[in-house]
C-alpha cells in the first residue's frame, strides 16, 4: 500500500507532477522487482527454464504448473460459486442495483479479480460510465494500476492511477497513457518517455468517491504461491535432474575389458591405416547399435557399462516431501491425495480443509470490503440518476464455498433455519441457486 500526506495534493485533489512521477517510478520498481516475476511463474516461465549445463549433458528443464494450480484452487474456492446479495429495505432500488451488476457481468469480473489477488496479492477494479451513461466495472492489471491512500489510521483512498501503453501502426510503444482518478475527477495524461506526464483533458465522474478499488488478498498484499517460490524452484530442479539421470543412464558408456580397440587383435589393428581404423570403429559402433550383439575375441574378454547409481527411492521421498511442503505452506491442499477420496460429509471435508478454510476466510473479508465499496460507487451513480438512496451497509453479501456437497445435508440445514434466517440468505446456501432473490419472487408469484 502506498500512503502519503493528503496535504501534498493540489486543491482539486490531483497529485502535482513531481509527486505523480515519483509514484510512477515506485510502481515501476515494484513491477520489475516482484510483480513481473509472479506473472512469469503463473504463466509457467520458471527459473529452471534458464538453466544451462555443459555441452553434451542432458538438460531437461521441467516447469511444473504449481502456481497455476494454487491460484485456480484458491480463487475457485472463494468465488467459484457466484457471490449473492440480499437486502430487506428498498426492494425496488436494490433490484435496480442488482440489475446493474448483472449487466456488468460481475460474476466473471469477480473471478478475474480473485485470480489477480491470488497471483499478485491484490487486484484492481475500475468503475466507469459507458457511452450510454450506464455504470460499468472492469478489471485492471495490478502491475499497471494502483490506489494511493492517506497516511491516517483510516487509510482512505485519495486517488487511483492506471498506466497503459499506446502502440503505433507497427505495434511498437510510442507513448504512455496515464489516467488519474480522484474522488470527483478523471484526468487523462500522456508522456513519451520517463518525464512527468502532461495533462490532455479532464472530466467529472459521479461515483461519489475514487472509482478505482483494490481487492487485497491479505494484509501484507502477498500472493498465494509467492511464499513457496523457492520450494517450487527446488521441485522443478529435482524433477528435471531425475529425467537427466534417466537419460544419462540410457546413454551409459560401454567398457570392454581384455579386448583391443575395435574388438581386433593388436596385430590386426597395426596392419590397418589410420583411415581404415576410423572406418572400422564406426562400423563396429553401428553394428552394436543395430544388432544389439557384441562378439569379443580372446579369453578373459568382458564388457560392461559405466553407470551412475540411481537412488530413485530417495528422490521420490524428496519429491513427496517438497510437494507436501508446498501445499502445507501455501495452505492449498492437494485434492488428488487419497485423504480426499471417499464419500465425506460436509463436516469431515471441512476438517480436512481447516487450514485452507481459514486462509480463504481472510481473503473473503478483504474481498467483501472491496465489493461493498463497489456497491457504494454504483449506488451513488444511480442516485445521481434519480434512484432511491440505499444504505449499502445493510446489504448482506454471501460467499458460497465451491465444494463437493451433500444436498440432503444442506436441505436439512436450510429447513432447520427456516423462520429464523431470511429466505434470501438460506437459498443462497443452495449450490444450484444462482439468484436467491429470483427464487423468492417466484415463490411469492406462485398462486
Amino acid at each position: 500500500m502506498i500512503s502519503i500526506d493528503q496535504n501534498l495534493l493540489l486543491e482539486d485533489g490531483t497529485p502535482p507532477g513531481d509527486l505523480l512521477l515519483a509514484l510512477l517510478n515506485e510502481q515501476r520498481r515494484l513491477r520489475d522487482a516482484r510483480l513481473d516475476l509472479l506473472k512469469r511463474y503463473y504463466d509457467g516461465d520458471h527459473a529452471i527454464l534458464d538453466r544451462r549445463r555443459l555441452s553434451g549433458l542432458p538438460n531437461n528443464r521441467l516447469a511444473h504448473a504449481l502456481p497455476g494450480y494454487i491460484t485456480a484452487v484458491a480463487a475457485g474456492y472463494l468465488v467459484g460459486s457466484p457471490v449473492q446479495y440480499a437486502m430487506k429495505e428498498h426492494p425496488a432500488a436494490f433490484e435496480q442495483l442488482l440489475g446493474v451488476l448483472r449487466r456488468c457481468d460481475t460474476q466473471s469480473i469477480d473471478a478475474e479479480l480473485a485470480v489477480d489477488a491470488a497471483v499478485y496479492g491484490k487486484a484492481v477494479e475500475l468503475c466507469y460510465a459507458d457511452g450510454q451513461a450506464k455504470p460499468r466495472v472492469a478489471q485492471a492489471d495490478p502491475r499497471y494500476a494502483f490506489v494511493v491512500y492517506d497516511d491516517t489510521v483510516e487509510h482512505l483512498p485519495l486517488f487511483g492511477v492506471a498506466v497503459s501503453d499506446v502502440l503505433d501502426r507497427h505495434l511498437k510503444k510510442c507513448r504512455e497513457r496515464i489516467t488519474v482518478c480522484t474522488g470527483a475527477l478523471i484526468v487523462h495524461m500522456e508522456r513519451t518517455s520517463s518525464e512527468a506526464p502532461v495533462e490532455i483533458r479532464r472530466a467529472a465522474h459521479y461515483f461519489g468517491g475514487v472509482p478505482m478499488t483494490e481487492y487485497w488478498n491479505n494484509a501484507s498484499e502477498t500472493g498465494d504461491f509467492e511464499p513457496v517460490l523457492p520450494l517450487i524452484d527446488a521441485y522443478d530442479a529435482l524433477q528435471s535432474d531425475r529425467i537427466n539421470d534417466k537419460q544419462q543412464f540410457t546413454d551409459a558408456i560401454m567398457v570392454l575389458k581384455g579386448v583391443g580397440a575395435l574388438g581386433l587383435e593388436d596385430a590386426e589393428i597395426d596392419a590397418l591405416t589410420e583411415d581404415d581404423q576410423d572406418a572400422a570403429a564406426m562400423e563396429a559402433s553401428q553394428r552394436l547399435r543395430h544388432t544389439r550383439t557384441l562378439f569379443l575375441p580372446g579369453d578373459g574378454a568382458d564388457a560392461g557399462f559405466i553407470t551412475k547409481p540411481d537412488p530413485e527411492s530417495g528422490s521420490e521421498l524428496l519429491r513427496k516431501s517438497l510437494a507436501d511442503d508446498i501445499h502445507k505452506l501455501s495452505f492449498v491442499p492437494d485434492l488428488t491425495d487419497v485423504r480426499f477420496a471417499g464419500d465425506l460429509s460436509g463436516v469431515a471435508m471441512r476438517f480436512k480443509l481447516l487450514g485452507f478454510e481459514q486462509r480463504v476466510k481472510i481473503k473473503e473479508r478483504w474481498f467483501r470490503e472491496a465489493l461493498r465499496t463497489r456497491l457504494r460507487r454504483m449506488a451513488h451513480f444511480l442516485e445521481v440518476q434519480g434512484a432511491a438512496e440505499l444504505d449499502i451497509d445493510q446489504v448482506q453479501i454471501t460467499f458460497s464455498r465451491a465444494l463437493p456437497v451433500n444436498d440432503l445435508e444442506i436441505a436439512r440445514t436450510v429447513q432447520a433455519y427456516r423462520g429464523i434466517v431470511p429466505d434470501e440468505i438460506l437459498l443462497a446456501q443452495i449450490p444450484w441457486v444462482d439468484d436467491a432473490r429470483d427464487i423468492v419472487d417466484m415463490k411469492r408469484e406462485k398462486p
